[in-house]
């Protein structure tokens, strides 16, 4: 936890709850909302704390937690965690995916162990329309449009759900499987990488937790863990 943060965390609940009449408003008009909004929380975060901004920037932040997700906007990390600036180390991507080839997501999670994290958490959500899209593109049996770039990014979670047996399940059973197959599989993925085995043999004990976000309850449910080998 951010030390900065700590004795301001029992605020952010409220002062996200006090700026949701703020964000009704970014219908009207999306872009200018935001910055609105960002406005009244900055000055709702120095009435709590004055300093924080100023601390911020010149204290360097110690995150313990990386967290790997989805890019939905209906599962945000710092939000549904009711975490301050500081608290988490986040990486999103189209249905929270770990690819072995893809730099972007490995540079974030050797940036993060470099840094001292303890905990890598990969986060799925219920729901997600880019696994339901994966299931449509492993029953239809055809590559990927080499010129779409989500169904490209997808080729390996629409590999998966041909592994697995969907047979008598109905849509909603059909997701939820996959949704935690792919949470498994995402974490197995990151136990492999580089930066993780590379940790793990260095003797760091960070952990990796695969986690489901249930959009219905508002709640995280723990599926998997992996910690160091025992030797």
């Amino acid at each position: 936890m951010n030390a900065l943060a700590t004795p301001y965390k029992n605020h952010h609940f409220t002062l996200c709850l006090s700026l949701l009449h703020s964000m009704s408003q970014l219908q009207l008009n999306a872009a200018e909302g935001l910055i609105n909004a960002n406005e009244e929380w900055a000055q709702r975060i120095i009435k709590v704390n004055p300093n924080f901004f100023k601390d911020s920037d010149t204290h360097p932040p110690k995150p313990k937690v990386l967290w790997i997700g989805c890019s939905d906007s209906r599962a945000p990390a710092s939000v549904i965690t009711a975490s301050m600036p500081g608290d988490i180390f986040t990486h999103t991507n189209i249905a929270n995916q770990f690819h072995s080839f893809d730099d972007n997501a490995n540079s974030v999670l050797s940036c993060a162990i470099s840094e001292e994290i303890d905990h890598v958490v990969l986060v799925g959500h219920s729901i997600c329309e880019c696994v339901q899209e994966a299931i449509v593109n492993a029953a239809a049996a055809k590559p990927a449009d080499p010129n779409n770039p989500i169904e490209r990014w997808l080729t390996p979670l629409s590999e998966l759900v041909r592994t697995l047996d969907l047979s008598g399940l109905d849509e909603s059973e059909a997701l939820d499987l996959v949704t935690k197959a792919n949470i498994n599989k995402q974490v197995e993925n990151i136990c492999n990488s580089e930066p993780i085995v590379t940790a793990w043999a260095d003797g760091k004990r960070v952990s990796v937790h695969g986690w489901l976000y249930d959009l219905a309850t508002g709640r995280i449910r723990e599926l998997v863990v992996r910690s160091l080998p025992r030797p």
